[in-house]
C-alpha cells in the first residue's frame, strides 16, 4: 500500500529557502520513509505566511483527497506576528480534529525556536525563546489531546540551527537545502511512529 502524504503549513512546510524542489520538506519526507520501507506519495498543500488561523483553508483543500497521514508545521508566523496564543492554539486544535475525525494520522511540528535566527538581536533571544516555548507547550498538549503525534519533541532541528548559520538560506530565516535535511531528520520519528499506526487502525 503506498501512503497518502499530505504536508500543511508555512513556508517550512511548503519548502521556502530549498536550492532544488527535491530539498523541500514533503520529498525528504518520502525519501525518508522510503529508506524504512514504507512507499508513500505526497501533496503539499501549506502556504508560505501562513499563521494557525490561515490551517482551516487547507484542511478544507487536503480532507477530499483522503490522506493517510498528515504533516503540520506550524507556529513561526505566529510568533512573529505576535499572534494571541489562545487563538493560534485553538486554531491548531480544530485543524488536528478535523483530520482525525477525516481518517488520517496526524504530526505536528509545534513552533521552532526563532532565537536561533541570525538576524535576531541578542538582547531579544530570551523573550523571543520564552514566547516560542509557551506556544510550543500549548500546541503540543493541545495536539496530544486529539490524538495526533507531536514531532521533534527535544528541539533537535532548532539546536542544529542554533549551532550552525550553514542551515539557513540566504535570506538568514528560511532553511537552507542542507537545513532541510536536518528538519526532515528531525520530523521522521514521529512520522514513521504516525505512519505505522496507519497500518493499524
Amino acid at each position: 500500500m503506498t501512503l497518502k502524504l499530505a504536508v500543511l503549513g508555512d513556508s517550512i512546510a511548503w519548502g521556502h529557502g530549498a536550492a532544488r524542489e527535491r530539498d523541500r520538506l514533503a520529498p525528504r519526507l518520502v525519501e525518508g520513509l522510503l529508506v524504512h520501507g514504507v512507499e508513500a506519495t505526497a501533496q503539499v498543500f501549506a502556504v508560505p505566511g501562513a499563521r494557525s488561523r490561515d490551517l482551516a483553508a487547507q484542511v478544507d483543500a487536503c480532507v477530499p483527497g483522503g490522506p493517510d497521514l498528515v504533516v503540520l508545521v506550524i507556529g513561526a508566523n505566529d510568533l512573529t506576528h505576535l499572534e494571541p496564543l489562545d487563538g493560534a492554539v485553538q486554531a491548531l486544535t480544530l485543524a488536528v480534529r478535523r483530520l482525525r475525525a477525516a481518517g488520517a494520522e496526524v504530526v505536528v511540528a509545534p513552533a521552532p525556536d526563532l532565537s536561533a535566527v541570525p538576524h535576531v538581536p541578542v538582547f531579544l533571544r530570551e523573550a523571543v525563546r520564552a514566547a516560542g516555548d509557551e506556544l510550543r507547550t500549548s500546541q503540543a498538549a493541545a495536539v496530544r489531546a486529539e490524538q495526533g503525534h507531536v514531532a521533534d519533541e527535544d528541539q533537535r532541528a532548532s539546536r542544529a540551527f542554533a549551532t550552525d548559520t550553514g542551515l539557513f538560506s540566504p535570506d538568514r530565516f528560511h532553511p537552507s537545502s542542507a537545513g532541510y535535511r536536518v528538519i526532515a531528520d528531525s520530523l521522521l520519528p514521529a512520522v514513521l511512529q504516525a505512519a505505522r499506526a496507519t497500518r493499524t487502525a
